[in-house]
């Protein structure tokens, strides 16, 4: 019951998330909001491993939280750099 609230309320923040990426302003806002959406992903599918008993899920998500921090730190030191 817990879990299944957790993934209701996972789902709107996925839902909030799209909405910045797709209004933004500045790319900065975009890159922030599809950097939440893929925290989201995560958090849910280890919500998921724990409903499922599929322990399996959390090795996905570790492998996705280190791609997500280096993909994170590639797009801040891009976004540092400027245009040109």
């Amino acid at each position: 019951m817990i879990l299944d609230a957790a993934l209701v309320v996972l789902a709107v923040a996925a839902v909030v998330a799209t909405v910045r990426v797709v209004v933004g302003p500045t790319d900065a806002d975009r890159v922030l909001a599809v950097d939440l959406g893929f925290v989201v992903l995560l958090a849910a599918l280890a919500v998921l491993a724990l409903r499922l008993g599929a322990p399996a899920l959390l090795d996905l998500v570790l492998v996705g939280t280190l791609v997500g921090f280096l993909a994170t730190v590639a797009l801040a030191r891009l976004a540092a750099r400027g245009p040109g």
